[in-house]
């Protein structure tokens, strides 16, 4: 079930403080702290430009990630906390916890969809329209799913997908506690322009009708 955990690699930081953090950042690094899971706070440092990278990226404070450090146990963390300069906006100090397999976390999960060939809507012509190419769900951190399927056989023309519709790991739900759209299957943009001129044209008998003024 556990999809691929991307590696989060740190050094071991010696020494705590205010006086260790500084030249941490001077050796361009960025102090953090890992802590939870049982066992007692690590301080760590990671390379400044890997960790700005990944803020980046995105959904760096929702990504689940295996902690790599030399002469430790790889294990699993997610951010807690990313300290930032005032002025520069630049991150200055990291926290990380560590999860066990049956600890909850949220993720977010891609979505991939199957058997296009099989949905009559898109064979007419119709477009698969997706809402939420992932989506946030609460998970194990021991059963984290590679993915999401939405199997779009027998869907037509008009009809949408929602998180109900989906068959979720045990023991996850979404966060968001309603039944939201995940993707639809629209009319080809052909049809709907033809519609809508169609709409915009009046029927015979709502043509008005000319006055004849007398003679």
């Amino acid at each position: 079930m556990a999809g691929e955990i991307p590696d989060l690699v740190a050094v071991a930081r010696e020494g705590t403080g205010k006086g260790a953090a500084r030249q941490a950042r001077r050796d361009g690094y960025v102090p953090g702290v890992v802590y939870g899971g049982g066992a007692d706070p690590v301080t760590i440092n990671i390379k400044f430009n890997e960790l700005l990278r990944r803020l980046k990226a995105g959904r760096f404070m929702s990504t689940l990630f295996n902690l790599k450090v030399e002469g430790q146990e790889d294990v699993r963390v997610i951010c807690r906390g990313v300290q930032r300069d005032v002025v520069k906006d630049l991150p200055t100090h990291v926290d990380l916890m560590r999860l066990r397999r049956t600890s909850k976390v949220n993720l977010f999960i891609p979505v991939e969809f199957e058997n296009e060939d099989n949905a009559p809507g898109i064979k007419k012509g119709g477009v698969l329209t997706v809402v939420r190419p992932e989506v946030e769900l609460v998970v194990t951190a021991g059963e984290i799913p590679d993915h999401l399927t939405v199997d779009l056989s027998g869907l037509e023309v008009g009809d949408t997908v929602t998180i109900s519709s989906i068959t979720l790991p045990a023991g996850s739900k979404p966060t968001i506690d309603r039944d939201f759209v995940i993707a639809n299957i629209s009319a080809p943009s052909g049809l709907r322009s033809s519609e809508n001129e169609d709409d915009d044209t009046p029927a015979a008998d709502e043509v008005p009708a000319t006055e004849v003024a007398d003679d």
